[in-house]
């Protein structure tokens, strides 16, 4: 009995190993950053522990202590003392003041005089009918981006000095976007564009936009050629006001930049069945695609940065 047992054990833990190998193996990869470290952020900020990242609840500091501790370890460097660009608002409504908490910090380029804001938002929809709102794609999936991309240009110094912005309360109205752009760390001069990442992890036909080109066409060039280096499908669209709702133009942190005549790239995926819903959890999300996605994100910016 305890032979067999033992046996049986071995047989056990060899089958184990075996399929841990077989999903390591599948596990995707990068040659430009750790995607493994990628999918444990996404991972992490959609987990039910955050209780959907809103403001409006005390699990909200989790969010905001992963977002700043994550923000370090990429290799950026805070404006002075601290990353965190703090604010106060109101739900609409409501007279009650929340607080609101942006990350903003810098990476130094050649030349350091002009900047690109490359930003993600990091709040989501919180609980509702006691249903936790993750929201892995929208926008834990453009948050865990940033911070792969900020640890890429650590390693590779760009042209223009790069600041990332980490903003809250995007869901309840673009808020940390707007106080941002009206408390900016830099002349508003210096900044030549905003690179924003917004659901850029479910692009269910393989597919990933660049909004912004039709109104700054300035920006077609450095896109044609992401698109040649692009590991998606990389489109090119929804920012012609012909387009009604499906014109992104104002739907996302961008608007802020784009109405102080700010230059924008906005990266995204079409809407699916599971956005603003409390379906849109880790596990919907295409793995493979999404590494691809913040690698094809990450030549644009290289290409932008020729500019």
């Amino acid at each position: 009995m305890r032979q067999f047992l033992k046996f049986f054990l071995v047989v056990l833990f060899s089958a184990s190993c075996l399929i841990a190998q077989g999903s390591s193996a599948n596990a995707p990869s990068s040659k430009l950053f750790d995607a493994t470290k990628l999918i444990q952020d996404l991972k992490q900020l959609s987990s039910d522990e955050m209780e959907g990242r809103s403001a409006d609840l005390p699990s909200m500091q989790k969010a905001r202590d992963f977002v700043e501790n994550r923000l370090r370890e990429s290799g950026v460097l805070p404006f002075g003392s601290t990353f965190k660009q703090e604010f106060e608002f109101s739900l609409r409504r409501s007279t009650l003041k929340l607080k609101g908490v942006n990350f903003v910090g810098e990476i130094k380029g050649k030349a350091a005089e002009k900047y690109i804001v490359i930003s993600a938002h990091y709040d989501h929809d919180g609980i509702r009918d006691g249903k936790i709102y993750n929201g892995a794609d929208d926008n834990a999936s453009g948050t865990a981006a940033l911070f792969a991309i900020a640890k890429y240009f650590r390693k590779h110094k760009p042209s223009h000095s790069l600041i990332f912005a980490v903003f809250d309360a995007e869901e309840k109205g673009l808020v940390g976007s707007r106080h941002f752009v009206q408390n900016l760390p830099v002349e508003k001069e210096k900044i030549v564009l905003n690179v924003n990442l917004d659901m850029v992890s479910r692009g269910d036909k393989g597919e990933l936009y660049a909004a912004g080109t039709f109104l700054y066409p300035n920006l077609i060039p450095a896109m044609k050629a992401a698109q040649k280096k692009a590991g998606v499908k990389l489109l090119l669209g929804h920012d012609d006001p012909k387009l009604g709702r499906d014109d992104w133009t104002n739907q996302s942190d961008h608007a802020s930049f784009h109405r102080e005549k700010i230059p924008f790239i906005y990266f995204g995926v079409e809407d699916h069945p599971d956005y603003h819903q409390p379906t849109d959890d880790f596990e919907k999300v295409p793995q493979a695609f999404y590494v691809k996605a913040v690698e094809t994100m990450i030549e644009a910016i290289k290409a932008l940065d020729k500019k």
